[in-house]
């Protein structure tokens, strides 16, 4: 189903040839991002990952993006608390391009002061958006709570002052000492050719040193009791994110984590939406999300209040949580969680961009990679029980972390006295 190719140096290759589609998704991917990362540099990867869109030794800035958006391909990447990815998605007839391209990029980056200057500066524009943002600021919050004074809580994008002592000798000495074979995998979905794609990545890749794993300090949680942090604003409505400890990436209990995330908050028939939202108007915006780490993982439940009702909103949303830890979800229900998450795993694996991110990011963290039918076969295996006892695990009222960005300045006590989970 999958074809996979290892180098002598550790640098992994996975692709998977779709029919019926005309383009190539491309993705290198690098075990490194902000977890990573020591306190005086945070933001570093990130900060690499703009730099390397700036050019490299064969091409420039600007041919970078002309030849890619001039064969009618877009291109991209993103940096996350444990990974780094550069992706292009493109006409088929133009991957060994596109993949000079990107390689060139990961492999040879320029790394020009006058770049890095500018970037500062873009970057800590970048750092103020987010900050103006509070339904994405408000999660900054969460973090904090979640992992305090530890890398995995703290901002990806960096602080002002780490971007701003950032220098050119740190960031290349950063991405050699990280951007080795031994931490790369690349990844491709869609009319590929593997062996042609392989053959390409031995030539830019095969002769250089493997280096080092990449390493992070292993998540602490030592919550004891619930925790409330309040940034106040003049806001329009109070924006929310509650959360908990929640599974690993790999945990046996993932899929049951994942459906009890579609029956709380996933979607408009969710118990969440239907409660919150559409019988009592409490809130326009109203859903579960989660985050899934290496050794850790967070159960979130995000909201825009009205600023007058955050109280009975939080009622209601902990009576919510209560009912899936103290009784069983119904059978219908869970049938309906079933359907929609293999549903929109199936959408999402037509199109090869989405094909290419699933495969690349689960091999870079788990070394391996499951075809649908191999999901679809672990998810028929959960049973109804299996969900009360991640929410028994999960909900906990000592385990609780609320973030609220608001008008909120008399209500502190008001609202932690709220924080009570049955």
């Amino acid at each position: 189903m999958f074809r996979k190719s290892k180098l002598g140096n550790g640098l992994r290759i996975i692709t998977k040839r779709l029919s019926g589609v005309g383009s190539i998704s491309l993705g290198i991917w690098i075990n490194i991002g902000g977890r990573y990362e020591k306190p005086a540099h945070k933001g570093i990867s990130h900060f690499l990952e703009h730099l390397l869109f700036k050019g490299s030794e064969k091409y420039s800035c600007r041919a970078i993006k002309e030849l890619i958006e001039g064969a009618g391909g877009v291109l991209n990447g993103f940096t996350s608390e444990e990974l780094t990815c550069y992706l292009v998605k493109i006409p088929s007839r133009y991957m060994v391009k596109a993949f000079d391209i990107l390689s060139d990029m990961v492999v040879a980056p320029c790394l020009k002061q006058e770049d890095i200057e500018k970037e500062k500066t873009v970057i800590l524009e970048e750092l103020k958006m987010y900050r103006d943002l509070p339904q994405s600021y408000v999660y900054e919050l969460l973090d904090e709570l979640l992992w305090p004074h530890q890398a995995i809580g703290e901002p990806v994008i960096g602080t002002v002052e780490t971007v701003r002592n950032t220098t050119r000798h740190n960031i290349s000495s950063f991405q050699k000492e990280h951007y080795s074979p031994a931490n790369i995998v690349i990844s491709a979905a869609g009319l590929v050719d593997h062996g042609l794609l392989a053959k390409k990545v031995s030539a830019i890749f095969a002769g250089k040193a493997p280096g080092g794993l990449n390493t992070f300090t292993v998540a602490v949680e030592s919550q004891e009791k619930q925790q409330l942090k309040i940034f106040h604003k003049a806001t329009e409505q109070t924006h929310m994110a509650l959360g908990f400890h929640g599974l690993k990436r790999d945990h046996p209990l993932k899929h049951a984590q994942a459906l009890l995330h579609i029956i709380l908050g996933a979607n408009m028939s969710s118990r969440l939406f239907n409660e919150v939202r559409e019988k009592r108007g409490l809130a326009y915006e109203i859903g579960t999300g989660l985050k899934r780490y290496h050794d850790t993982g967070a159960f979130l439940v995000h909201a825009g209040i009205d600023n007058y009702k955050v109280v009975p909103c939080l009622e209601l949303i902990f009576k919510e949580l209560g009912k899936v830890k103290n009784k069983p979800v119904t059978a219908d229900e869970f049938k309906r969680a079933k359907e929609f998450y293999l549903g929109q795993l199936t959408l999402a694996l037509e199109d090869t961009m989405e094909y290419m991110l699933w495969m690349g990011e689960s091999m870079a963290c788990t070394d391996k990679v499951y075809t649908l039918e191999e999901v679809i076969k672990e998810v028929n295996k959960v049973k109804i029980e299996d969900l009360r006892q991640v929410a028994q695990q999960v909900f906990k009222r000592n385990k609780i972390n609320l973030a609220l960005i608001g008008p909120l300045e008399k209500e502190n006590k008001r609202i932690y006295s709220r924080l009570n989970l049955s």
